[in-house]
């Protein structure tokens, strides 16, 4: 789960579909990237994190 996303795109006051509508991909794309179940791709992780403000490499990081 990418909890830390969901919640800054609540805090933005957008839905998924809002995301997804912006960035170009669907819904469904955001929802399983917020669940951890897929990746974005580099451009979309660039657009995601230009839309809500963090390090798009954020979505690339690896905890130890």
């Amino acid at each position: 789960m990418r909890d830390w996303f969901t919640e800054l795109r609540k805090k933005a006051n957008l839905t998924q579909q809002n995301i997804a509508d912006e960035v170009g991909i669907t819904r469904q794309m955001i929802s399983a990237i917020e669940n951890g179940d897929a990746d974005p791709s580099v451009a979309t992780a660039k657009a995601l994190g230009e839309m809500l403000n963090f390090s798009w490499t954020r979505f690339f990081e690896t905890s130890a």
